[in-house]
């Protein structure tokens, strides 16, 4: 009986011996942080290999009085709702973006703010319908890193307080309304269009120019008429034609009418 009285009494010992263990000992990752409270004050660990009292690495507390909040330090990828946006233009759009940012201080990322991660949610979505309402669609849709530069730089602003780091914020989709997209697409056709009459205008002018220029050559050189004539007659007998015809020069035809004039009898 005495041994059994022993176990018994062993039992309860080695139950309370592993939760003060369980609840002392903490080891953290490389990439994590803890902010320890003790007593309702920020303190350090009290065990701390090669640390800061914060992590990483091996951390001891006193059970029933420390309490951790274990923070991470790695990038976190935030989708940002669609928002409604009205841009300066007055254009209802529909507009989500994606954010990236870190922790840089632990301590103020737990004490400064209740839950960083929404806040940073929410300030991002106020940014966002914010800096885009001052927006024209056009710069909207054509200047975008412009437009995420100076995202970045507000919602920094704001949660460097918070010992939070936004590394960049890009602007995702753009929806626009369907009739808004039809007369964007009419709008797109019409200057493809005005784009082909400008080139075929301007090859028109320049086509005009180098007729121009060798009607002034010919002009002073007749032989080259004569020269051109042959080439002409040589090209088309090279070709297999059931049909030729043979350009007269205008010249040849008015020696020949003076000719026919010179011929006929006088009318009485």
């Amino acid at each position: 009986m005495g041994g059994f009285e022993m176990i018994f009494g062993v039992i309860p010992v080695l139950v309370i011996v592993i939760f003060v263990i369980s609840s002392s000992v903490r080891i953290l990752r490389e990439y994590e942080r803890a902010v320890i409270f003790r007593f309702g004050r920020r303190a350090s660990a009290v065990l701390n290999p090669g640390g800061d009292g914060s992590g990483p690495g091996l951390l001891l507390l006193i059970p029933l009085v420390d309490k951790m909040v274990k923070v991470s330090l790695r990038t976190i990828t935030m989708d940002v709702p669609p928002q409604d946006v009205i841009t300066r233009d007055n254009v209802s759009v529909k507009v989500n973006a994606v954010i990236f940012f870190r922790v840089l201080d632990s301590a103020k990322a737990v004490i400064s703010v209740e839950d960083y991660l929404y806040a940073t949610s929410q300030i991002a979505q106020t940014t966002l319908r914010s800096v885009l309402g001052q927006q024209e669609l056009d710069d909207l849709l054509a200047s975008r890193d412009k437009i995420n530069a100076e995202l970045t730089l507000i919602i920094d602003q704001h949660t460097s307080p918070w010992g939070i780091k936004v590394a960049t914020v890009e602007v995702k989709n753009v929806d626009l309304p369907q009739d808004m997209q039809r007369a964007m697409s009419k709008q797109a056709e019409a200057e493809r269009e005005r784009r082909a009459k400008v080139i075929n205008a301007d090859g028109e002018f320049q086509a005009a120019a180098k007729l121009s220029e060798a009607a002034d050559v010919l002009s002073r050189f007749p032989i080259a008429i004569q020269l051109r004539y042959l080439q002409t007659m040589r090209e088309i007998a090279s070709e297999r034609n059931t049909t030729t015809f043979f350009p007269v020069p205008v010249d040849l035809l008015g020696t020949l009418r003076a000719t026919l004039a010179a011929g006929e009898p006088p009318k009485s």
